[in-house]
């Protein structure tokens, strides 16, 4: 499942690394905060699903960081829709944390 697509974030909360965001239903979903990385002048945040039942919980999900309204405090991210992109951010990812993950590479 290809969870990069189908949020329409909204930051809430960060406490202990767990991010709080809505997704396009209006619910609201916990991810542990796992990095942000900056890309060719754009933050996209590396997040992991807390619900570890969840059938996509070994799956990261890459968010980009949208231009936020400058009389709101919260912070706005929504999908990558560049495979390229999302690529390029996870390879960034997987080597900053090679010795802390066992990353598996699946064909798909």
């Amino acid at each position: 499942m290809d969870n990069e697509n189908n949020f329409n974030e909204e930051m809430n909360e960060i406490d202990n690394n767990i991010v709080t965001l809505k997704d396009e239903d209006g619910n609201d979903v916990n991810f542990e905060f796992l990095d942000l990385i900056e890309y060719e002048g754009d933050n996209y945040v590396v997040l992991l699903p807390a619900d570890e039942e969840a059938e996509d919980a070994d799956e990261v999900v890459i968010l980009k960081e949208e231009p936020s309204d400058e009389s709101s405090e919260e912070e706005t991210y929504g999908s990558v829709e560049d495979e390229e992109i999302l690529n390029k951010i996870f390879e960034i990812f997987k080597e900053k944390f090679k010795d802390e993950f066992n990353f598996v590479d699946e064909e798909e």
